[in-house]
């Protein structure tokens, strides 16, 4: 598209074509895209390359249903994976955005949730008790939707709504309008998902959402939501849980860095870094990253079976991604996904969340809590609020509180300009409360990374047996890291065979009842551990398994009181003191003091009884999960099992 800038913008108003509008966390310009929409069915159709072989520009809308390329479950309302094909762009300065874009309010009708507030609360407590009750999963996020009506020309209100978001929301990691035929989106995503640029791929997990009273956050208002074990530990799962699409798609598995302070003009966030290096085309990243457990839950595949159980109607887009491929340098001509060994195509893909949807004029904005062990029915009531509020607020669609900017600081004399960063991560107390959080982690993820030389168990082999938890990849990583030869294996897909001449099967952690004997996935890792057990040959049962393999040995599994899920513990394994992570919601128990079963030796809780860990000839078990970020002696507890395990039975 050619012309003056206000030429331009006067097109994309009047005229028919789609179009988007980009404003990226730290560039000073606003971009503009335009160009021919296409529809693809996989991840895999996304045209990265023209007919001619050559590299595109592509902006791909990913709906939330695309989950179902994982096999994961999702209502399916047919939203639609869509390209926009990138022709032109322009880049125009924000400043000069601001004076150019229309700013006449849009009103809303009859505006309200979808679900009343009682309601919502009475599924929150459902989901608490009956799937995080029964181990199902650690946390879920279960949305609804603000709608309204808007009688209003669906391309004014998008360039409406953006220049509000540029004038009045800071922080965000991508400000846009994507306006494509009878649809449009527009919010500020404060959330990178996952970026690839020259072989590396960074992920940026946000969670805990503090709302900033009247007047703005302070240091002494950030502390007690700092200081909060809910947002805390609800930060470290899904860290955790983005650390096994890390370990999936990354030679090196993924290093942490963090915590940071994500400061947006209504709500201030904590988030980590996590970054590592692959050679995967970066639609096979986005596909195996699909999506963030930050909106969505962990473990991953039973979150989306429990938001298809409890959500009333699909997502459409919302938790999906907007994912921008642009050709790298060096890329164009090239007549395949690859160029010198490197991807053709960089990727930038937020989140698709504090988003609003515009479609045959109705509004909808989808917002979620995350529900955690914890939680609040109505505490995560409020929080749907406040998110709603903060994007209603932010477009001027409700009346909003003008953030607050320092003394002489930019926008002083103009309330539509962008409010100054107030950095309140540089305050001595708040980078202590955040730099404490990491005392608590496992070095190993904290740490560079570098393929071990060798290791412990080098020559050596294992087949991880995956009952469904993609921990699986981060206990993958931690095995290669000590020298073995990992591969993964669904429970669904491993043979008879492949478990009887494995060297050492590590039989993996998963949702779900132990006890529960109907259970396809149950069973097949109950055969697992038989096998193994029975055969005398090398295992190790992780959580789920561990559970599974007490049952065999004729120890009682019970639930728990309260469930241990992203809880960290200081536990003794066999004579040595560890801090280890633990997701369970059922516990193998024995009579306190008892430190045998048969064969077992047993490590348990003195008072309670509750079973950490299992020891005997050619098999050990824990109930903790070692790959954790939660377990700070992880390595060396999993090496001393696995020592355990291979270690010759004497005749």
């Amino acid at each position: 598209m050619t012309g003056t800038v206000p030429d331009i913008l006067s097109l994309l108003r009047e005229g028919d074509a789609p179009f988007a509008l980009i404003a990226r966390e730290g560039s000073p310009d606003v971009e503009i895209l335009t160009g021919d929409v296409v529809d693809v069915e996989l991840l895999a159709d996304i045209p990265l390359l023209d007919p001619a072989g050559t590299a595109q520009e592509v902006l791909a809308l990913v709906p939330y249903r695309q989950v179902r390329e994982r096999g994961f479950a999702a209502h399916d309302d047919g939203a639609p994976l869509r390209c926009l094909i990138v022709r032109d762009r322009t880049r125009v300065p924000v400043e000069r955005a601001l004076t150019l874009l229309p700013s006449e309010p849009i009103p809303l009708e009859r505006p309200g949730f979808d679900i009343a507030d009682d309601v919502y609360a009475g599924i929150v407590e459902t989901v608490i008790a009956d799937e995080i009750g029964r181990g199902e999963g650690a946390n879920f996020v279960i949305r609804r939707d603000f709608t309204a009506g808007v009688d209003a020309d669906p391309r004014v209100a998008a360039l409406t709504w953006f220049r509000a978001l540029l004038a009045h929301e800071r922080g965000a990691y991508w400000t846009f309008a994507i306006v494509t035929p009878g649809h449009v989106a527009v919010g500020a995503s404060p959330e990178a998902h996952v970026s690839a640029r020259g072989g590396l791929v960074t992920m940026n997990p946000i969670s805990g959402t503090f709302r900033h009273p009247a007047g703005g956050a302070t240091a002494e208002t950030l502390t007690e939501f700092l200081s909060s074990t809910k947002e805390t530990e609800e930060l470290f799962m899904v860290v955790d849980e983005e650390l096994k699409m890390m370990s999936a798609v990354c030679t090196d598995g993924g290093r942490i860095t963090g915590p940071h302070l994500k400061e947006m003009s209504r709500l201030t966030h904590t988030e980590y870094m996590l970054r590592g290096r692959s050679r995967l085309d970066p639609r096979d990243i986005l596909r195996e990253t699909m999506f963030a457990p930050t909106v969505t839950g962990s473990p991953m595949q039973n979150a989306c079976t429990v938001i298809q159980r409890h959500e009333r109607s699909p997502r459409g887009y919302y938790s999906g991604v907007a994912a921008l491929f642009t050709p790298a340098a060096g890329a164009a001509g090239q007549g395949a996904a690859f160029h010198d060994g490197a991807a053709s195509h960089d990727l930038d893909a937020p989140i698709l969340i504090r988003t609003a949807y515009l479609v045959d004029g109705m509004l909808r904005v989808p917002v979620g809590a995350t529900l955690v062990r914890h939680s609040d029915p109505y505490g995560e009531v409020s929080e749907t609020h406040g998110k709603a509020a903060g994007v209603l607020g932010a477009i001027g669609a409700v009346p909003r509180d003008i953030p607050a900017v320092p003394q002489g600081g930019p926008g002083a004399e103009d309330p539509d300009a962008p409010a100054a960063p107030r950095a309140l991560g540089d305050d001595p107390q708040i980078a202590g409360l955040l730099a404490s959080r990491n005392s608590r982690l496992a070095p190993f993820w904290l740490n560079p990374q570098d393929a071990a030389d060798g290791g412990p168990f080098a020559g050596h082999s294992a087949l991880v047996v995956d009952a469904e938890d993609r921990f699986t990849t981060m206990l993958a990583h931690q095995l290669r890291h000590l020298g073995l030869d990992a591969r993964i294996v669904p429970w669904n897909e491993v043979t008879d065979e492949q478990v009887d001449d494995a060297e050492l099967v590590v039989s993996g952690p998963g949702p779900g009842d132990p006890r529960e004997p109907g259970n396809p996935r149950m069973k097949r890792m109950r055969d697992v551990v038989a096998r193994r057990l029975d055969a005398g040959r090398p295992l190790l049962a992780v959580c789920l398994s561990h559970q599974i393999l007490a049952d065999r040995l004729g120890i009682e599994l019970a639930p728990l009181d309260r469930p241990h899920q992203g809880l960290q513990k200081s536990v003794e394994v066999f004579g040595a003191e560890a801090s280890i992570g633990f997701y369970n919601t059922f516990t193998a128990r024995v009579a306190p003091g008892t430190t045998r079963r048969g064969p077992a030796e047993i490590a348990a809780d003195p008072v309670t009884g509750d079973v950490y860990a299992l020891r005997g000839p050619s098999f050990s078990s824990v109930q903790g999960h070692l790959e954790s970020i939660l377990s700070h002696d992880g390595m060396e507890t999993l090496e001393r099992l696995i020592t355990q395990a291979l270690a010759p039975v004497p005749a």
